[in-house]
């Protein structure tokens, strides 16, 4: 099942660490704030690393409705 992935845009503070762990599924909008572009655009270990890595815990990944990251 695919991943949900919810970026809490108030916590976000555009450091970019998704987007080097991730970057076939976040970009960053005008404002500098990460979006999910395609959830499933790389391997379901490397969007946990991103949302592992992300310093404002900013990023939380769901699978089957469960949260599995942070």
């Amino acid at each position: 099942m695919a991943l949900r992935i919810e970026v809490d845009r108030d916590v976000c503070m555009g450091s970019g660490n998704c987007l080097f762990w991730a970057p076939g599924v976040f970009d960053q909008d005008d404002d500098g704030i990460s979006v999910v572009k395609d959830a499933g655009g790389e391997p379901e270990e490397k969007v946990v690393l991103a949302a592992q890595g992300c310093p404002t815990q900013a990023i939380s990944v769901f699978r089957d409705g469960e949260k599995i990251a942070p």
